[in-house]
């Protein structure tokens, strides 16, 4: 989930002027209509990136991030969801992730069992990127895209990478309850990421429970 930085100072509404949040809507979309969405996400996508970035890395960003999205619509149980007013402010996606395991590739020490097992059994659920309009209440809107997209298939459990550079994101994560499991690296990069998961539901939060004191020590300071 490759949360980004904001865009400057969000706005802040005036006394008395409604929040353009205060009316999201957040709706299932299909790969097919997510293709066609791909050009305002890549403007979605931009928007959440800082401006002092150079122009041409901003349009370099911008393609890596379709090219991204353009793999990941390609994957077997693909969903997205997005928030919208009256454009669009939100999305978050991502898949199952298999049985085989491979998603896990590249975790460094060894994958606690239960994460196997739960892998395994086909309760494992990637989130790929949440991405959020600059606002005051993006980290709301942001906690909200997670959670129906978790929700709608029925996961047991929530995995994503993210940035460690990316302190703003892995502390709205902690305070979300994700657990940080250690380093994972991406060949292709190749790139280091901080590999976390989000336990659902009684049964499997008491498989991880043994975990919880272990993954905090992990976290940044």
């Amino acid at each position: 989930m490759k949360a980004q930085p904001r865009q400057g100072q969000p706005h802040k509404p005036l006394a008395g002027e409604p929040s353009t949040m205060d009316a999201v809507r957040l709706r299932r979309v299909n790969r097919w209509l997510a293709q066609g969405l791909s050009g305002e996400l890549a403007d979605l996508y931009a928007c959440s990136r800082e401006t002092s970035t150079p122009e041409a890395h901003r349009s370099r960003s911008r393609l890596d991030f379709m090219d991204r999205l353009a793999g990941d619509i390609r994957r077997p149980g693909f969903a997205m969801v997005i928030a919208v007013t009256d454009h669009l402010v939100g999305c978050a996606f991502g898949f199952p992730v298999g049985s085989d395991g491979l998603w896990w590739l590249g975790f460094v020490g060894a994958l606690p069992q239960s994460i196997e097992q739960l892998t395994a059994s086909g309760g494992v659920f990637a989130i790929t990127s949440i991405l959020v309009q600059p606002h005051e209440q993006d980290q709301d809107v942001a906690r909200r895209l997670q959670e129906r997209l978790l929700s709608d298939h029925q996961a047991s459990l929530g995995a994503t990478l993210v940035d460690p550079d990316n302190y703003r994101t892995l502390a709205s994560l902690r305070s979300w309850e994700w657990l940080d499991m250690g380093e994972m690296w991406r060949p292709a990069g190749p790139t280091m990421f901080r590999a976390l998961v989000l336990p659902l539901g009684e049964r499997t939060t008491a498989r991880l429970e043994g975990l919880a004191h272990d993954a905090w020590t992990r976290w940044p300071g």
